[in-house]
């Protein structure tokens, strides 16, 4: 016998006992602000698009501090949340959710997201020019496949 005495390994409900259960992490203030590794888990968006993001729109300014680590308010993350919305369900292009941005503030990005009543955008000027070009494109892919098939 050591001078320990006999160790005997623990089983798992030994381990457990006395330990209360934790969630996962701990629920937050609506108010509260959040880490970059939260607001990409809430918005099922990548950290390193969130950062890109912070380059294209200039409305996104999460506090910083030492080290460079990132806070973002309740409004911040608002404004992620409508961007990632136009981005990737209604399909505009950074481009166009800069210039909502530009010209309504998070009013006019809001605005855009209810857009069942707003009036949908002029088409292109010489849109059948646009659509004859697409119709000839067309047919020379399927000239091409043909071509390839004999082969």
């Amino acid at each position: 016998m050591s001078v320990l005495g006999e160790i005997t390994p623990a089983s798992p409900e030994e381990l457990s006992e006395g330990v209360p259960e934790t969630p996962a992490r701990a629920r937050k203030s609506p108010n509260a602000f959040r880490t970059i590794s939260e607001v990409a888990e809430d918005l099922h968006i990548p950290q390193h698009v969130l950062r890109f993001w912070e380059t294209k729109f200039p409305q996104l300014k999460p506090l910083k501090r030492g080290g460079g680590r990132r806070y973002y308010r309740p409004e911040d993350i608002n404004l992620l949340r409508r961007i990632g919305d136009l981005l990737y369900t209604q399909g505009y292009t950074i481009k166009g959710v800069q210039r909502l941005l530009r010209e309504g503030g998070l009013e006019g990005v809001e605005a855009a997201g209810e857009g069942d009543d707003s009036p949908l955008p002029e088409p292109l000027a010489g849109g059948t020019e646009l659509r004859a070009c697409l119709d000839e494109l067309e047919e020379i892919a399927a000239a091409l496949k043909a071509l390839t098939a004999l082969r």
